[in-house]
């Protein structure tokens, strides 16, 4: 049985205070739990899962089993699924420069955020680097959404808004108002920035960027999903 003082520790973890304060963030549900489980397991810090969660097994190290209705009052989920984890954040390092690079402006939906991490592990990116205001890459929802590529594509915070101003690689910006996508050929580096999810990319950014790219539109859309996006630009330009 969980006690009180577990159930609130893992619970305040749903909030970007305590999970600064501990270092530490949740992962739920079997599928994100079994892969991070294999890929980091250092990461690990506690398992809780109810008798229906096959890693009980003993696949898994630091697992306890609960109850149906403990999993409930610790989970972050509207539906909890057999499993949630507590595991240490990822070591904080500097982006490669010399590496391609999605830049993300203000993309605040921790679901889209979390999609665009999955999106670019699926391409092969390895970094992402986000300006303020971004979401938090340990929000329970960016979480879920990146399907376990939060442990494959380091993201970095560029609180300052700096580091583009600093790099001497091509960089593209997602615009409305730019060169077709098929005009463009695969590229092995460079710098893509993706905006916000209604205002699009700040002015500042734009400015910087060498080249500004239009996905076509045959339809009357104002505009695409920034992960949709993303995943169509990827697609040509890395895929």
């Amino acid at each position: 049985m969980l006690s009180k003082k577990v159930i609130k520790d893992i619970q305040s973890l749903g909030l970007k205070k305590y999970r600064e304060e501990t270092g530490l963030f949740l992962a739920e549900g079997p599928k994100i739990v079994e892969e991070l489980s294999r890929i980091v397991p250092a990461q690990i810090e506690a398992v809780y899962a109810t008798a229906s969660w096959k890693g009980l097994s003993g696949e898994t190290k630091n697992t306890a089993e609960i109850s149906e209705a403990e999993l409930e009052k610790i989970s972050q989920l509207k539906t909890p699924n057999q499993v949630l984890a507590v595991l240490r954040q990822f070591p904080a390092t500097n982006p490669d420069t010399s590496s391609f690079t999605l830049y993300l402006d203000a993309v605040q939906d921790p679901g889209n955020f979390g999609t665009i991490v999955r999106i670019a592990d699926w391409f092969g990116v390895k970094q992402i680097v986000c300006s303020k205001g971004c979401a938090d890459l340990y929000n329970p929802k960016v979480v879920q959404s990146t399907m376990a590529s939060i442990a494959r594509v380091a993201v970095f915070y560029d609180e300052e808004e700096a580091w583009l101003q600093q790099q001497s690689q091509t960089i593209y910006a997602a615009a409305l108002n730019g060169k077709l996508l098929s005009s463009f050929s695969k590229i092995e580096k460079g710098i893509l920035i993706i905006g916000n999810e209604s205002k699009g990319i700040r002015e500042k950014f734009l400015q910087l960027s060498n080249e500004r790219i239009t996905i076509p539109r045959r339809g009357e859309a104002e505009s695409l999903n920034a992960a949709v996006a993303t995943g169509i630009i990827l697609s040509h330009l890395l895929g």
